[in-house]
């Protein structure tokens, strides 16, 4: 399996999927991977309203997925809600769509004022194994976690809209702490965790970027800069996944 993980500067407006479409059309990977709200930028606010999508606007990503499945990140809306959505297309259609479960509402974030919650995490089966899609601060709660470790997916898609912070001279505290939880959910979830956080400025926002593949065991696969809009694709070592899912005897 050759996952890309397309860590790319969303814009603040709907001009992302055409930017976003020959991306895709340009990849040869079997899955390609975008960050949290791909398709809107991240400081939406009131234009949340206007600028979220309905699924059925979303048909030429559908139609690209009939070369490969495409994971997105998107402003959803859906029965007169909003919602902050992973989507995963494949094969000409929507396969699943999570609705990100945990909305921060401190600080610099105010998803809370703007998106109703999801409700819950689901595995989906896909052409590549059993998956389950995170969006961003649903992987900071120990509850969502042990969830996974039931469910047991081949696959973890984690997306991400996450503004640099915590500078020093060891680096920046948040991709340390972002790392950490990663890697734990790698380990605890015998899973392949694919993370991709978005980069470029908002409104005084800096995202740092710094996408990278967590084997089953722990250990850092592949890795993109920080700061930097790049994709690159990764071939998935599925022997050693097997491996350790037969070590951890939770097959």
């Amino acid at each position: 399996m050759t996952v890309s993980l397309a860590q790319i500067a969303p814009q603040l407006n709907r001009s992302n999927l055409q930017r976003i479409l020959p991306v895709i059309e340009q990849s040869r990977a079997e899955v390609i991977v975008f960050p949290e709200l791909a398709l809107n930028g991240y400081l939406l606010q009131d234009k949340v309203y206007e600028d979220a999508y309905e699924i059925e606007e979303l048909m030429q990503l559908q139609e690209a997925s009939k070369e490969r499945d495409i994971v997105i990140g998107a402003a959803i809306k859906q029965e007169g809600r909003t919602y902050n959505s992973a989507l995963y297309f494949s094969e000409g259609h929507m396969l699943h769509m999570h609705h990100k479960m945990h909305l921060p509402n401190y600080g610099m974030f105010e998803e809370a004022r703007y998106f109703f919650k999801g409700e819950q995490i689901t595995c989906f089966d896909t052409s590549y194994g059993k998956a389950a899609m995170l969006v961003c601060e649903d992987l900071w709660r120990a509850s969502v976690m042990a969830t996974l470790a039931e469910l047991k997916p081949d696959c973890i898609y984690v997306l991400a809209a996450s503004p640099s912070r915590d500078f020093s001279d060891a680096g920046i505290g948040i991709e340390s702490q972002w790392h950490a939880l990663l890697t734990s959910c790698a380990l605890l979830c015998s899973s392949y965790v694919i993370f991709v956080n978005r980069v470029g400025f908002e409104d005084g926002l800096g995202f740092w970027g710094g996408s990278r593949i967590i084997t089953a065991e722990g250990a850092c696969e592949y890795r993109l800069n920080n700061f930097e809009e790049e994709t690159a694709s990764v071939v998935l070592n599925h022997t050693l996944h097997k491996v350790q899912k037969w070590m951890a005897k939770i097959d």
